[in-house]
């Protein structure tokens, strides 16, 4: 008897160290800092954990930062989802960097735009945000309404705009290009129309979240951010208005990524599953004022005049990510050498 009891015991034992074995199943996540990823654990993660039981590990970073992460661990990296802009996602397809995402695999796939996934499967953008300019609505009486409006003598030393290590940066870059009759393939008009401007900027802001305190403190009555952020920091009490530019914002459309040797491809696809769910791109869409690329999603008042919707996204412009991913390298070089300071 006593034997049988304490076979019995072993096993459960063991069971029990097997479940919990089971529950700690940890998924690490590189995703974008401040806000965002606040809403991000509110909004998904949350859900998640509960559904799986595994732990979420949150590694806060920028896109370039999480590109330069994947490709140093060559093909063995330490995390199993990464958030990242599109066209640094498709710099790390091309590099094979990548694994492939199962849509099979995934429940809310058939609720998603059929766009929202990259044509190998190697990535699927989970929202759509743009590059936009945002001003303080008891500082600036005249708001902005071009780009060009951004050279306006009043904002010297009361603007800021963001390093090309940014996607703020090299869309800016971008938009004044294309508004100066400038294209992807001849960047010239863009750098000469960028450096004045990083001339009269507080500062070249290398991650999203350090405007907020600039715009609190009145450093700054202008900046070239971004609709999500600014609403979230209105939702908080600061008194900011966002400008969709006439010449049409820069579309940003962040992704989700699988980088090769991740520890938990599965897990990895779950996570992104419930990112994709209508539940959770409703959540995140008046939290974070993300546009969802769930179809189903649909908005309230509030962040539909926030978001990417309609008429804004419509005149949004689109790069396409595979010339700027070839591009940014040679891109960047220019801009440390003409731009920075």
């Amino acid at each position: 008897m006593n034997h049988r009891f304490s076979r019995c015991m072993a096993a459960g034992l063991v069971a029990a160290a097997l479940s919990c074995a089971a529950q700690a199943e940890e998924l690490v996540v590189g995703i974008f800092g401040g806000s965002f990823a606040d809403d991000s654990k509110t909004c998904h993660i949350a859900s998640f954990e509960k559904k799986t039981g595994a732990k979420v590990s949150l590694k806060l970073g920028s896109s370039s930062q999480f590109a330069a992460a994947i490709r140093a661990t060559g093909g063995k990296s330490d995390f199993d989802v990464v958030y990242i802009d599109n066209s640094l996602a498709a710099q790390l397809k091309n590099e094979k960097l990548l694994e492939v995402i199962d849509k099979s695999k995934l429940t809310n796939a058939a609720e998603t735009s059929p766009r929202a996934f990259d044509k190998d499967n190697q990535y699927v953008v989970f929202m759509t945000g743009a590059t936009v300019i945002v001003y303080d609505t008891k500082q600036v009486k005249t708001p902005p309404t071009s780009w060009a409006d951004l050279s306006k003598p009043e904002f010297a030393g009361k603007l800021a705009i963001g390093d090309i290590s940014g996607t703020s940066g090299s869309q800016l870059l971008m938009a004044l290009n294309r508004m100066k009759g400038g294209t992807l393939a001849n960047m010239d008009a863009g750098f000469e129309a960028v450096k004045p401007l990083a001339k009269n900027s507080v500062t070249l802001y290398t991650q999203a979240d350090q405007i907020v305190s600039l715009f609190e403190r009145q450093e700054i009555a202008v900046a070239v951010w971004y609709p999500d952020r600014a609403g979230s920091a209105i939702d908080k009490g600061l008194p900011l208005g966002i400008v969709y530019p006439k010449e049409g914002a820069v579309g940003i459309l962040p992704a989700l990524v699988i980088p090769k040797g991740g520890k938990s491809p599965a897990l990895a696809a779950k996570y992104i599953d419930e990112v994709l769910s209508r539940e959770g791109q409703t959540c995140f869409a008046e939290r974070k004022y993300a546009g969802p690329v769930n179809t189903q999603v649909k908005l309230s008042d509030k962040a539909a005049k926030i978001v990417p919707y309609k008429e804004t996204f419509d005149n949004m412009w689109l790069p396409d990510p595979e010339v700027v991913a070839r591009s940014m390298p040679d891109w960047t070089k220019r801009w440390q050498r003409e731009v920075a300071r």
